[in-house]
């Protein structure tokens, strides 16, 4: 499978607001907040043309009880291993375009993903290193577990910034 780096799109913005709005219709009051993260987040940089939402909610099965909601939409639960998360990928045509991580509320002010999408847009610099080493991996792979782990030493750089810069200890990017 081909990694698909792209330039940033404008238009991103517009498809996560337009996805969260189907989804606080799709499960209204489910959501206390919901949230564009990722790279399609981050004005100007360079990535995989896939919505990332994040959202909280105040205990997790208040989502998994109305996973057909979701299934309607198109999102599938993956089982990711990881704690204090549930993952919903959405694939449309065979083709990926959006991922939800839902997180209960308690652990909202400390999510690295939000972390690291306000230090990447407050940080161009910063952003520009992220986007360059992301077009240059997805050239020199197309495996996505490897794409992600040659990744995580500029991202766990990154996010100790991140959440330096906000009094927080660091911790591992990987759950």
């Amino acid at each position: 499978m081909v990694i698909e780096v792209r330039e940033y799109d404008p238009a991103w913005p517009a498809l996560a607001e337009a996805a969260a709005d189907e989804l606080r219709a799709a499960l209204p009051g489910i959501f206390q907040e919901l949230e564009h993260i990722g790279s399609t987040s981050v004005p100007g940089l360079a990535a995989k043309p896939i919505i990332d939402l994040m959202a909280s909610v105040p205990a997790l099965d208040a989502v998994t009880a109305r996973e057909d909601a979701l299934r309607a939409l198109g999102y599938r639960r993956l089982d990711t291993g990881m704690t204090g998360r549930l993952f919903y990928p959405r694939d449309d045509a065979g083709r990926r375009t959006h991922h939800l991580h839902v997180v209960t509320a308690d652990t909202w002010d400390t999510r690295n993903e939000r972390l690291l999408r306000d230090y990447l847009r407050a940080h161009p610099d910063a952003a520009d290193r992220y986007g360059a080493l992301k077009r240059d991996l997805a050239t020199r792979t197309e495996d996505s577990d490897e794409y992600t782990r040659a990744k995580t030493a500029l991202v766990q750089e990154l996010v100790d910034a991140a959440r330096a810069g906000r009094g927080l200890p660091s911790v591992s990017v990987w759950e």
